[in-house]
């Protein structure tokens, strides 16, 4: 499913509720969706910007989108601003690159592919999300190798 030329006014949630800056997305158009409430998504904006992202609850039934502070400032465009967004079903469910490093070490650790596979998609962006923040390679494959070993505990 491609929502094309999607006009959108960028709102902001009350600061109680996070204070994000989104844009909404109607349930129905959600429920339309391969995964509905899972889908992950490319939204391009103003064809410029490029978000990976997964749907949040409004509260009111319908969904949002965050568009971070540093798409806005990208963008050049603020609170109370138009854009144009196209709205698109990620191919990639899991929703993020998997770093080299993760999968070279799945490809040759059975068991850590195992636990890896097992895990949820958002436990999966969890450990992809805290190692790439990490430079030393050493230290990558040492924090993926602790997540995994803490999680299978979990799962079993």
């Amino acid at each position: 499913m491609i929502i094309e030329n999607n006009k959108q006014t960028i709102k902001q949630l009350d600061p109680r509720k996070g204070g994000y800056n989104y844009l909404e997305l109607s349930r129905t158009v959600v429920d339309q969706m391969n995964h509905g409430r899972s889908t992950r998504l490319l939204v391009t904006i103003d064809e410029n910007v490029i978000v990976r992202c997964g749907l949040n609850h409004l509260g009111n039934g319908d969904f949002f989108i965050i568009v971070s502070k540093r798409h806005l400032d990208e963008l050049k465009k603020e609170k109370g601003d138009v854009v144009s967004c196209k709205i698109q079903e990620d191919p990639d469910q899991l929703g993020v690159d998997v770093p080299e490093v993760l999968s070279v070490l799945l490809e040759q650790d059975q068991y850590a592919h195992d636990v890896f596979e097992r895990l949820t998609d958002g436990k999966k962006r969890s450990l992809i999300y805290g190692i790439v923040k990490i430079k030393n390679v050493d230290l990558q494959v040492k924090r993926i190798l602790e997540f995994l070993e803490k999680e299978a505990l979990k799962l079993k």
